[in-house]
């Protein structure tokens, strides 16, 4: 697996302020104090996401607490959406939580630059840590050759998931090409089924259609300049192309009906496809996790199925390449007190992703990014699943991260505005380059 994510080499701004602009602005004097982040006054903290992983963070830290009495974290949980405003604000302010939780690519890239997140290149080459997780995932939190951060979940790449019964009802197999998913969407409609289910409201599960198609269409190489920053980067035809075909099933009823206002904090878009309102979705595993939570029959009677994203004809792109995130990190914030960071570094090397941390993540529907997990792969609940998770990111020529995060703070917002405009159709696939093309030289 080759977590292959080329660092953004566009100059982002020097100093704090300049780096997370209004974000900074708009914190004001009464926020958390540094590493003591969401009211704990001392003593390390972490911010985590709410959802189906709450749970694993929850019982890590609390074993690391009872265990390390006067080592003890204040954790708090945030929805992704806030979390990401939420974390931006407190990094750019100087008072982020003692272990930052990330994504790696751009955003990463910007922390380094700023100084906001501690080296962490002396404990990855630690023996108690070094060999601990796949090197591929463990890339993704590294920048200029420097460990930033550590994977703290399990490796997450976007497939289609889609109702093994309403396909059946239809009579129909899962596309292999694009044209062939367009072919079904009118079957389904006929049968009063909505082709695909998506949350327009969050924004960030629109991105892997651009991401997808834009490999597909042209290769590795087309988000591989736009990270490096190159001129018009965004106008490259298989952008353009991409962006036409997802309009172009939007025209065609690809999508359940007020998609935009559908959430996705609340599972309510993946909802649609285990109650038979729409036959697929093209997501991340949190999509099985949410299915295996919500209604675990489901997934235990084999009505849940997955695949690939199809191919384009005439397409550039390796049909095994993933899109997606390799894993979430952990880094340290450089504003932490130095008995935070002793604390955080002590947890990263004797906690982070070891014993029963690894079976929650399985018991939740991850599969942890760790060396030797094949024993207990096959004694999970679901080994076919977490195979297939564990194979396709393990044999995919590419991995590109989720554009949001690839991206930098400032472009990352823009993509995810622009996108959404092209799915409601208020802007054409020319305006979304011109737009992207200027946080270019931003």
């Amino acid at each position: 697996m080759t977590a292959s994510v080329t660092p953004r080499r566009t100059v982002l701004a020097a100093g704090l302020a300049i780096l997370f602009g209004s974000a900074v602005a708009g914190c004001g004097t009464s926020g958390p104090k540094p590493g003591g982040a969401g009211g704990s006054t001392d003593g390390a903290s972490a911010w985590i996401l709410s959802g189906v992983t709450e749970q694993t963070f929850h019982n890590t830290f609390n074993s690391w607490n009872d265990a390390h009495p006067d080592q003890k974290f204040d954790v708090q949980a945030f929805a992704n959406d806030p979390y990401k405003q939420k974390i931006r604000t407190a990094v750019g302010a100087g008072q982020a939580p003692t272990l930052i939780y990330g994504w790696g690519g751009g955003v990463l890239e910007s922390y380094v630059r700023a100084k906001a997140v501690e080296d962490l290149s002396d404990l990855a080459a630690d023996a108690e840590v070094k060999g601990r997780f796949l090197s591929s995932v463990a890339n993704g939190g590294k920048v200029g050759g420097k460990t930033y951060a550590l994977p703290n979940n399990g490796i997450k790449p976007v497939m289609i998931y889609y109702n093994k019964e309403l396909f059946a009802q239809i009579g129909a197999e899962p596309p292999k090409t694009w044209d062939e998913l367009m072919s079904q969407v009118d079957d389904f409609k006929q049968a009063k089924i909505a082709p695909f289910t998506v949350s327009g409201q969050a924004k960030w599960p629109l991105l892997p259609w651009l991401s997808y198609l834009m490999d597909r269409i042209g290769g590795p190489g087309v988000l591989e300049d736009i990270l490096a920053g190159k001129a018009k980067a965004w106008s490259d035809p298989a952008v353009t192309q991409a962006n036409t075909k997802i309009q172009e099933l939007v025209d065609a009823g690809g999508f359940v009906s007020d998609f935009a206002s559908i959430t996705t904090d609340s599972g309510a878009d993946v909802a649609l496809l285990y109650t038979g309102k729409a036959a697929m979705t093209l997501a991340l595993p949190s999509a099985y996790q949410t299915i295996q939570q919500s209604d675990p029959k489901f997934v235990s009677d084999g009505k849940l199925g997955y695949f690939p994203f199809p191919t384009v004809s005439g397409g550039k792109g390796d049909p095994d390449d993933v899109v997606g995130n390799p894993s979430n990190y952990w880094s340290i914030s450089a504003s932490a007190s130095d008995d935070e960071k002793k604390t955080a570094r002590a947890y990263l090397k004797d906690a982070l992703l070891k014993g029963s941390y690894i079976d929650d993540l399985l018991k939740d529907g991850n599969v942890p990014p760790v060396a030797d997990l094949g024993p207990r792969i096959a004694k999970s609940s679901d080994p076919d699943y977490f195979d297939a998770v564990y194979s396709m990111t393990a044999k995919a020529p590419n991995f590109a991260l989720s554009l949001d995060q690839a991206l930098g703070p400032k472009a990352g917002d823009a993509v995810l505005t622009n996108l959404q405009q092209i799915f409601l159709k208020e802007i054409t696939p020319e305006k979304f380059a011109d737009n992207m093309n200027a946080t270019l030289s931003g």
